[in-house]
């Protein structure tokens, strides 16, 4: 389906962990992408990242307007798919199956806190590496720079199955779409803020709000300063409802 000419797929946590699964292939790698009505918003200004969206090999409905918007246009998706949900589900899928996976973004120390907290809590989980994601590169504008080249390399060096990346969106969108091809992992995913709540720098929502689909009004009360960002959620849904009668 398409929620203002943006590809969301019918799937829920289950079939999406699956089709995961299966999908895994460094040859062709498999790219999952879990926008928000934020991301809608701006794959709508920014061309690349909607053909990026579109050509992912899955795309998840991360945000609770997409639910919602999908009801609007009456092709209701089956339920919301959060990121940070679905990569520990992956996470536990390789821990039992012999997968390693590779974090990388966040301040420095993060991706090797989260990897710890996650291989306590799945026991048998393989680490091929951690790398925060403040090196200079293509994520921050200056593309092939040394620091950049070697986080590339050292990816490529360790052959990840899953390869997650937390530069935030769309940033680590970019940098998955320019060297998906090159890194050798079978697995990519953006998983924006996870490895800060995972590692626990980062409180998530109590699952009251989660259940009802407001983490979002959670963090924004928690962190004012992305009220900014908040504003592609009006967005959002007067563009749903200007449109919902129109061909997606």
């Amino acid at each position: 389906m398409r929620i203002l000419g943006v590809r969301i797929d019918h799937v829920d946590m289950k079939s999406a962990v699956k089709k995961a699964a299966e999908s895994i292939n460094p040859q062709k790698p498999f790219v999952i992408v879990t926008p928000n009505s934020e991301i809608v918003v701006k794959a709508n200004e920014e061309r690349p990242l909607l053909d990026f969206i579109e050509n992912a090999g899955m795309v998840v409905p991360d945000g609770i307007g997409l639910v919602i918007g999908s009801k609007l246009v009456r092709e209701p998706l089956k339920e919301r798919v959060t990121g940070i949900d679905l990569m520990v589900e992956l996470v536990k899928y390789a821990s039992t199956n012999r997968k390693s996976v590779y974090f990388l973004g966040g301040k420095p120390g993060v991706a090797e806190q989260a990897a710890e907290k996650l291989k306590e809590r799945f026991p048998g989980l393989e680490v091929a590496g951690a790398h925060h994601g403040y090196f200079k590169g293509l994520h921050t504008g200056a593309k092939g720079h040394s620091e950049e080249l070697a986080v590339i390399e050292d990816i490529k060096a360790k052959k990840p199955d899953m390869l997650f990346v937390a530069f935030g969106a769309p940033k680590q969108e970019y940098f998955i779409d320019a060297y998906k091809d090159i890194l050798g992992a079978g697995l990519l995913m953006g998983v924006g803020g996870s490895p800060d709540v995972i590692s626990g720098n980062v409180k998530r929502a109590p699952e009251i709000y989660q259940k009802m689909g407001l983490e979002w009004a959670y963090r924004l009360a928690k962190e004012p300063w992305r009220i900014k960002r908040a504003g592609a959620l009006p967005i959002f849904a007067l563009n749903v409802l200007i449109k919902k009668d129109r061909p997606m």
